[in-house]
């Protein structure tokens, strides 16, 4: 039986508009009268998460900044810095980038420097780093470095800013997240790898959990887990490596495929 659920937040559990399936309050409902965990899994700061499911946010499991940091009731279950040392090497690298957007990923918050404290990046910063702080300087962060994560308005985030970054993945991990968004965190780590950190935490095995994901940053969720979806609107690589595949995001393919679930008796 099924006692853990991991899901994607953009592109797979959330709309195109940033909302929850309309079914979603109901299918929560009977997911916890069966004693199954929803976990949220994202490149989101955890504060975001926090505010996406307000009403639920100490019953649920939070692994979040793409499997860096996870949390539960307000506790840290399992994480894995960069270093600060390594956050400000990524930064330095980057200071001739042109129109990229730079947050500095914190336990305790987001940070960006103050040059780039503009209205062009405000609504997508707040999209996904809710509990943000302006600095004028990287040296003036006192917090601990989880990720550190590049935007890039124009949607081509591949070119602009993954490849100029890729030789970090000889000492780190460099991760897109979508067409806008580049993450570079520890090597090692993921959302496969914090689920696998939490099925040993929690006493859970693979086979009894599930995911949901529609992109390159959930291939090893897929891996991590028995029932693995991918979205209908999923890059073909997910896809391919995903059991099974669901609706879209937009007609709420995680609640569905969830009740595809409990209607097969496995949750």
């Amino acid at each position: 039986m099924i006692k853990m659920i991991f899901s994607d937040m953009d592109g797979t559990l959330l709309t195109d508009e940033n909302k929850l399936p309309d079914d979603f309050d109901e299918v929560l409902a009977q997911l916890k009268k069966r004693g199954v965990i929803f976990a949220p899994a994202s490149g989101r700061q955890y504060f975001s998460l926090l505010l996406s499911f307000e009403k639920y946010k100490d019953e649920l499991l939070f692994v979040a900044e793409n499997g860096t940091l996870v949390m539960q009731g307000g506790k840290e279950i399992f994480s894995k810095p960069m270093g600060e040392e390594n956050a400000k090497k990524v930064l330095a690298a980057s200071e001739s980038f042109k129109d990229i957007l730079r947050v500095y990923c914190g336990k305790k918050d987001a940070y960006l420097r103050t040059e780039q404290n503009i209205p062009e990046y405000h609504a997508e910063l707040m999209k996904y780093y809710t509990h943000n702080g302006v600095v004028d300087n990287w040296e003036d962060v006192d917090d601990t470095a989880i990720k550190v994560a590049f935007y890039d308005k124009t949607g081509h985030a591949l070119e602009n800013i993954y490849k100029p970054l890729e030789h970090f993945n000889e000492t780190l991990q460099v991760i897109q997240s979508s067409d806008y968004w580049v993450d570079v965190m520890s090597q090692g780590i993921g959302k496969g790898v914090a689920i696998k950190n939490v099925q040993k935490i929690f006493g859970i095995k693979p086979e009894e959990c599930a995911a949901f994901g529609d992109y390159l940053n959930d291939y090893d969720m897929m891996q991590a887990v028995e029932y693995s979806f991918a979205v209908a609107n999923a890059h073909p690589e997910i896809k391919k490596i995903a059991k099974y595949e669901t609706l879209s995001n937009q007609q709420f393919g995680v609640t569905a495929g969830i009740k595809k679930l409990m209607a097969e008796g496995l949750i």
